[in-house]
């Protein structure tokens, strides 16, 4: 059974670590190397492989020096995005094995342009598309595109195990309840939230479910986020209420 643990870096980024049992390791997005390297030393580790989900640096700027203590890395990454030394280039459709589980690659475009995700053992790394409580910022993708991908993680088992790359919990349920103020679950949830980050401790993973239940971005086909963007848009199919939702946290 593969063992995950939140390495945190910078102000908010989660670089994940993913260990087997006899001590070999990967992680997930290293936006920087030190605090990888000081907790895979710490705890006797032996990194083999790096996951990288898109281009922008702050999951990708720790590469270089890792390579460089550990030269024989399997660094694996978007074929789609411009992530250099890449030793395996992927997407949507490709597979891999990792500590002998078998993941899978679906290509989750909007945030970057090849940006994708990796599917395994019941968990989804996913980078910036999908975050607890919202969903990433669209830099080089359309709308249309941010969408899709998000349903196209909504369609994965309830029970997965959703693994985003920052803390932004908190201030998303502070935009989820100005769409949905009513939803009893995400009341629930803030205060579960509200005690984690009093104790400093991560929000993440989250799971499908939770999602599902709290996360506006994956209820656009509720009534209650449909009246929630009224004002925004006359269009009331499901990709025109998320366009108007993600624009209306743009400028939250």
């Amino acid at each position: 059974m593969l063992v995950i643990k939140s390495i945190p870096a910078f102000r908010d980024n989660y670089i994940w670590l993913i260990q087997n049992n006899d001590n070999r390791c990967a992680v997930v997005d290293p936006g920087e190397a030190k605090p990888v390297l000081d907790y895979i030393q710490q705890h006797g580790l032996q990194l083999e492989t790096i996951l990288i989900t898109h281009h922008h640096t702050d999951h990708t700027g720790g590469v270089t020096e890792l390579q460089r203590h550990y030269p024989k890395l399997n660094i694996v990454g978007p074929e789609n995005d411009p992530v250099a030394a890449l030793t395996h280039s992927v997407s949507e459709g490709k597979q891999f094995e990792l500590f002998s589980e078998t993941f899978h690659v679906i290509d989750l475009p909007g945030h970057t342009l090849g940006h994708v995700g990796y599917v395994g053992g019941g968990k989804l790394f996913c980078g910036d598309v999908l975050f607890s409580a919202g969903c990433g910022r669209i830099f080089e993708g359309s709308p249309e595109q941010m969408y899709e991908s998000i349903q196209k993680i909504a369609a994965l088992p309830d029970e997965t195990e959703i693994y985003p790359a920052h803390e932004y919990t908190s201030s998303n349920i502070t935009f989820a309840l100005a769409a949905e103020p009513d939803n009893e679950a995400l009341l629930i949830y803030r205060d579960k939230v509200n005690r984690l980050r009093t104790e400093d401790k991560p929000t993440l993973p989250t799971t499908l479910k939770q999602e599902k239940e709290v996360n506006p971005f994956l209820r656009t086909h509720e009534p209650s986020i449909a009246r929630s963007v009224a004002n925004r848009t006359t269009d009331t199919s499901s990709i025109e209420i998320f366009t108007a939702l993600r624009r209306w946290k743009d400028d939250f």
